[in-house]
């Protein structure tokens, strides 16, 4: 308990599933939470579960596809908790992301985009001052196994994850002076709801990923003080999933 006391910690993406799990893991933990989300009704629920455990945290509502917004929401953070020393980027736009290649338009695939690595990029850039004046800065992006294994029918979230992997590498190297690591999660996780008619785990333990138990967890390795000499890297809890690319 009490891994990231004394820490202020933005979660782009933060009103469901693997998002608000970590937003009130890191909660949980001591830090600070800004909790962003582009639904104000998502927002406030989060922030208020955290407050009920006795957490701080701040609701943000932000379209993170917008760089007004994205830098409103750091100078907010920033406003109200003097700092950022972790940023999370889990946002993405679900109703955008399936499409064969044949098929794709210039205009999902840039949804996928904006959303995706043109939208953490931002996010990155205006929390990077805050994070090097931490001296401890933490970077955790989530980019995706889809991408890895090219998953048919899912072209934009494809290119537009690992597109987030790249970014997270460049800037793994470029902040490491700066003493701010930059990782990428790369989760398989139930964030639906199992249900009767959910196809069966394939992945090696055979389950499906629980975003509280199996993914928040990564999240918090890599933000505190444990995950210090790990930066440029894609951890992968998925159950072993990704043993599949490597046939």
């Amino acid at each position: 308990m009490n891994r990231l006391d004394g820490k202020v910690a933005i979660v782009a993406g933060a009103g469901r599933g693997i998002g608000r799990a970590t937003a009130k893991l890191l909660a949980k933990e001591g830090a600070k939470v800004a909790v962003l989300s582009l639904t104000p009704g998502n927002v406030n629920s989060v922030v208020a579960d955290i407050q009920a455990a006795g957490g701080t945290a701040l609701g943000v509502v932000c379209d993170v596809s917008e760089a007004e917004q994205v830098k409103a929401a750091v100078d907010k953070t920033v406003s109200a908790f003097g700092n950022v020393d972790i940023l999370v980027n889990v946002a993405f736009d679900p109703a955008a992301v399936q499409s064969s290649i044949v098929d794709l338009s210039v205009e999902q695939l840039q949804r996928n985009l904006d959303m995706g690595p043109i939208a953490y990029l931002r996010m990155m850039q205006a929390c990077y001052p805050h994070l090097k004046a931490s001296g401890a800065g933490r970077v955790i992006n989530f980019a995706s196994l889809a991408g890895v294994l090219g998953m048919p029918a899912y072209g934009p979230y494809n290119l537009a994850k690992e597109a987030v992997r790249a970014l997270t590498r460049s800037a793994a190297r470029e902040w490491g002076v700066d003493k701010i690591t930059v990782n990428n999660v790369l989760p398989v996780a139930d964030t639906w709801g199992a249900g009767p008619d959910t196809p069966p785990a394939t992945n090696a333990l055979g389950r499906h990923g629980s975003p509280e138990d199996d993914v928040a967890p990564v999240v918090l390795f890599l933000a505190s003080r444990d995950g210090q000499f790990i930066t440029g890297s894609s951890l992968t809890p998925d159950g072993g999933q990704i043993i599949d690319s490597a046939r």
